[in-house]
């Protein structure tokens, strides 16, 4: 079983609590909006903790250091893929223009024989918790859930 950790951003605003998600990056996704944004993320080995990974892969998707602060653990979620993924709330407040995105290699298009590289996520937005539901991956939402109840 395949497992993600990763870091959702949070702020809040005169307009109410913001998060930041990452378009993902690629072929598949690159004419979709709804379900192809996620929580910046990655998978990770059995022998790292999964807090450890959620740092590092950060760095890896947005080419920034992770921000310090209190981390709010939103617990796991199963997505359709079967892939189970933890996630940590951190307030901060980042400038979607400054990420330098991890890149990663696919064959492309299937069976041409050509390999082309894609950024991990094409472009990070700030959402309010509505716009976020619109566009989430659909079992990522429980994360929006339960960083609200917290916030409240």
């Amino acid at each position: 079983m395949k497992r993600s950790a990763g870091l959702l951003l949070f702020r809040h605003t005169d307009h109410g609590l913001e998060v930041l998600l990452g378009h993902m990056g690629g072929p598949f996704f690159a004419r979709r909006d709804a379900g192809a944004w996620t929580v910046p993320k990655g998978e990770y080995e059995p022998d790292e903790p999964a807090w450890d990974a959620a740092r590092r892969e950060f760095r890896e998707e947005l080419g920034l250091a992770p921000p310090d602060g209190e981390a709010v653990p939103l617990g796991e979620v199963r997505q359709t893929n079967g892939k189970i993924v933890t996630v940590w709330a951190v307030a901060a407040d980042l400038d979607p223009a400054t990420i330098r995105p991890g890149t990663f290699r696919m064959e492309w298009p299937p069976k041409s024989g050509q390999i082309q590289e894609f950024p991990e996520l094409d472009r990070v937005a700030w959402f309010d918790l509505d716009g976020a539901r619109a566009v989430i991956v659909k079992a990522q939402a429980a994360f929006l859930d339960r960083l609200a109840e917290h916030s409240a």
